[in-house]
C-alpha cells in the first residue's frame, strides 16, 4: 500500500512538471514604475500563459544582485517564467546603479541610498497597482540575490528612507522574503566605496544594524564557502533576528560559494532547481503558492 501511495504521489508530481513544461513560456511586458532624476525605470512582468490581469494572483518581486554597482533584471528573468507558469506574477525590477555612463564607478549621485530608495518604491507600486495588475495586496513576497537580497530587506527594515514622490500611505512591506546569498551586512569595504562622501549613512542601510521584532517570515539560502558575502554574517543575522522573534529559515548549501548555481545557467548562476524546489515547499508553507487560499 504504501508503495502504491508513494508511486502515486510521484506520477502526480511528474504530471505536474510536464504540464508545466508544455505550457508555452509566459510572455514579458515591460513597465515603468518610477520616474526619478530625470530617469524612467522599469519593470519586467511575467504573467501565467501570457494572461490579461486576473485579480487575486500572489506576485513575487525580484531584485539582482551585482553590488548595487552591476547586474540586471534579466538575471531574474528564468525564475519569473517558472514562477508564472505555476502561476505567480513575476516581476524582475530595474533600480538606479551606482556606475557611470563610461563604466566607472562609482556614480557620485547614486549610492545604496538610491537603490534602497527604489526598492521601497517598487513594493509600493505593486501594492498601489494591484487590481491593475491582478494581483493579491495581501500575498506579495520578495526576493533577492547579494545586493538584491540587501534591497529586500529594505522593504522591511529602512523606513525613514523613501522617495519624497512616494505615497507613504502605501505599505512597502512584502508578506515574506526569499534570501540568496544575501547581503545583510553593509559595514564592508565595497559598499563604503559605493556610498562615497555619503558613507556616515552606511549604518541606515545595513540590515543587521537595523532588525526589527515583527518581521514577515524569511527563507534564506546560503554557501557555506561564500567568500563574498561571509557564512558567518548570516549566522550572526539568523541568531539576532530569532532574539527578537522573527521567523528566519537558512538553509545551508554545503560546498557552494556566492553563486548557489554556479554551472547552472538557466537561472544566472543564482541558484538550482532543487533549491527553487525547497523555495516552493517554503511557499506552500507560508499559503502564498498559488490556489492555496
Amino acid at each position: 500500500m504504501k508503495l502504491l501511495i508513494v508511486t502515486g504521489v510521484l506520477f502526480a508530481a511528474t504530471l505536474a512538471r510536464a504540464e508545466i513544461q508544455a505550457t508555452p513560456p509566459p510572455a514579458m511586458e515591460t513597465r515603468i514604475y518610477k520616474r526619478v532624476a530625470g530617469r524612467e525605470l522599469q519593470v519586467d512582468v511575467f504573467r501565467p500563459d501570457g494572461e490579461t490581469a486576473r485579480s487575486g494572483r500572489p506576485a513575487i518581486a525580484f531584485f539582482h544582485g551585482g553590488g548595487w554597482v552591476f547586474g540586471r533584471p534579466a538575471e531574474f528573468h528564468g525564475a519569473c517564467r517558472r514562477y508564472a507558469a505555476m502561476g505567480f506574477v513575476t516581476f524582475a525590477f530595474q533600480y538606479r546603479l551606482s556606475i557611470n555612463a563610461d563604466g566607472t564607478y562609482p556614480h557620485p549621485d547614486v549610492t545604496l541610498v538610491e537603490s534602497v530608495k527604489d526598492a521601497r518604491s517598487a513594493l509600493r507600486w505593486l501594492r498601489a497597482n494591484a487590481t491593475t495588475l491582478g494581483i493579491d495586496p495581501h500575498r506579495i513576497v520578495v526576493a533577492g540575490q547579494s545586493a538584491g537580497g540587501q534591497l529586500a530587506w529594505s522593504t522591511v527594515l529602512f523606513d525613514p528612507i523613501n522617495e519624497d514622490t512616494d505615497d507613504l500611505n502605501v505599505s512597502p512591506r512584502p508578506d515574506a522574503l526569499l534570501l540568496y546569498s544575501s547581503n545583510y551586512n553593509t559595514m564592508e569595504v565595497w559598499a563604503d566605496l559605493i556610498m562615497g562622501q555619503r558613507r556616515t549613512q552606511i549604518w541606515s542601510v545595513s540590515p543587521y544594524h537595523n532588525l526589527k521584532s515583527g518581521l514577515p517570515p524569511a527563507l534564506a539560502f546560503h554557501g557555506r564557502e561564500d567568500a563574498t558575502v561571509p557564512y558567518y554574517s548570516v549566522q550572526l543575522f539568523a541568531t539576532k533576528t530569532r532574539e527578537l522573534g522573527n521567523a528566519f529559515e537558512l538553509v545551508t548549501v554545503d560546498g557552494r560559494q556566492h553563486y548557489l548555481g554556479e554551472g547552472h545557467e538557466k537561472y544566472a548562476r543564482y541558484f538550482d532547481e532543487a533549491i527553487l524546489e525547497r523555495t516552493d515547499a517554503f511557499l506552500r508553507e507560508q499559503g502564498l503558492m498559488p490556489g492555496s487560499r
